[in-house]
């Protein structure tokens, strides 16, 4: 499935160069007889493998790049200014890598000049920098922990940050308004709202994006936002983008999304012979109506599978379930969608079953494809049948770790919590479930 989602492998196939002419997905620049300049920002948790993928391919054609990320696991080429910047929330190499690239895009602000962004997730908080220079970097620290744990939709999330942020919403591309740009995206939000990866910092929102007055109405966020911030926003009005001036080339291309390593989960499956249904409707639900939807979906596959002679079921979901913090535990989105499964297992009677009664064996693998959920290291966890009465063998009560958001504890104690390190990708949050 991860290999499905490679971003290394993805723009090395979109990005040719050759004879002073660049291919960037299916836009070719440089064949007006003018040398070419190229320049690229990357930012996100792919943004490592992706600026390896563009050094390979440009070499010394690249005259210079930006990139943020957590941290980079591939040796790039000294025209690289590579920043950690924070996540989820920004750090100060977070502004200091908005900085150096406004100061590099400035500088390539030229129309025979080609930027190349490579965005991925995560970037919101890796490239920042206020729109209002009177927030400090605590202001947006504290109002992205506000954010990020209130249970909003990212859509909800990213109109909030837009409006604080000089580089969000078109922000970023705006620092170069002369030059050709290609976009390269590898999404982590739902087919269609790409202009919400990294809250969009080359392209503006659509005009039927959510209210920013609305927003804050709908989560009081009056209440809970620093004074600075919410002031901020107020004088913001409903501006949530940069208007960039027209004229130079734009291209964007998303090269991968979650609905491509769905697919490649879903085919594995089907590979291994199980009976596979691919629950593209299941993608943004509150974390506990979204577990119990999973796992009734998982039945009601196994009972009609099963009467037509299927061995085994295999129900595959992906996207962001939303997940308020409750409590000061390491949880995690998708480890709480694994123990809310566990819980939905036990309702069921430790396991699912069919109307006639037949009982059928059943797991649940939750995972985010960056390798990191949340707060804390693992990826997400494995629930089975077994996994509350594991527990209350071992003293732990599942209930208790629900309630304080403490998950990824839970799964650790237990064993089943999946560690895997970084992916170097990042196209959301798979889940996969089996019954047999």
């Amino acid at each position: 499935m991860l290999g499905a989602a490679d971003a290394r492998r993805a723009v090395l196939g979109a990005v040719e160069f050759g004879g002073g002419v660049l291919r960037v997905g299916g836009e070719w620049f440089g064949s007006d007889g003018r040398e070419l300049k190229v320049f690229s920002v990357a930012l996100g948790k792919a943004a490592p493998a992706m600026a390896s993928a563009l050094d390979e391919r440009l070499g010394e054609a690249l005259a210079g790049g930006v990139l943020s990320a957590p941290a980079t696991r591939h040796a790039l080429h000294g025209r690289w200014r590579v920043f950690e910047g924070g996540h989820p929330l920004p750090n100060e190499a977070s502004f200091e890598a908005a900085r150096a690239a406004f100061s590099l895009l400035e500088a390539a602000d030229d129309p025979a000049t080609v930027v190349v962004f490579l965005v991925s997730g995560g970037g919101s908080a890796m490239l920042e920098l206020p729109r209002d220079p009177r927030l400090t970097l605590e202001d947006l620290r504290e109002a992205n922990r506000v954010l990020v744990t209130c249970g909003a939709p990212i859509s909800e999330v990213n109109a909030v940050r837009r409006a604080l942020s000089a580089v969000k919403g078109g922000g970023l591309a705006a620092r170069a308004p002369r030059a050709s740009q290609a976009t390269l995206v590898v999404s982590d939000v739902e087919v269609g709202r790409a202009y919400d990866v990294a809250s969009g910092p080359t392209l503006e929102p659509p005009e039927d994006s959510p209210s920013l007055k609305e927003i804050v109405g709908r989560y009081d966020f009056a209440a809970s936002l620093p004074a600075s911030v919410s002031r901020a926003l107020e004088e913001s009005g409903a501006r949530t983008a940069t208007r960039a001036p027209s004229g130079a080339r734009r291209s964007f291309e998303v090269l991968l999304d979650n609905e491509r390593a769905c697919e490649a989960a879903a085919e594995a499956a089907r590979a291994r012979g199980f009976a596979v249904e691919y629950a593209r409707d299941l993608v943004e639900q509150n974390v506990g109506e979204g577990a119990a939807a999973l796992v009734s979906r998982l039945s009601a596959l196994y009972a009609r599978e099963r009467a037509a002679g299927a061995r085994g079921v295999c129900l595959v979901s992906g996207g962001e379930f939303s997940c308020p913090v409750r409590g000061g535990g390491a949880g995690g989105r998708s480890a709480e969608t694994a123990l809310r499964v566990a819980f939905e297992f036990g309702r069921l009677g430790n396991g699912i079953k069919t109307a006639g009664g037949a009982r059928a064996n059943a797991v649940a693998l939750c995972a985010g494809t960056d390798g990191i959920d949340g707060n804390n290291p693992a990826a997400g966890a494995l629930a089975d049948a077994t996994t509350l009465s594991r527990a209350r063998a071992l003293g732990l009560d599942a209930r208790e770790f629900l309630d304080e958001s403490d998950a990824y504890t839970f799964f650790s104690r237990l064993g089943d919590a999946v560690v895997t390190g970084p992916t170097g990708t990042n196209v959301r949050d798979v889940r996969i479930l089996l019954a047999g």
